[in-house]
């Protein structure tokens, strides 16, 4: 696939991921201690690195979305 994650958005990606892995795990809010919302942050998290580690966001793929100069 083509590359379509531009590097504020890889960044901002990662960034996002991070901090959902910490509220889901370290974080010891009460939301967060059990339940939905934490496997929740926690998927999303995952993906969210994946995405900014692989620069190929899907979501963009289908909608024809570019966030990156065009090689």
């Amino acid at each position: 696939m083509t590359r379509n994650v531009g590097t504020v958005d890889r960044f901002l990606r990662a960034l996002l991921g991070i901090v959902l892995l910490y509220l889901a795990f370290a974080s010891g809010l009460p939301a967060f201690e059990a339940g939905a919302l934490k496997w929740i942050a926690a998927v999303v998290g995952v993906v969210m690195l994946v995405v900014a580690a692989v620069r190929v966001c899907p979501i963009y793929a289908i909608f024809g979305i570019r966030t990156c100069p065009v090689a």
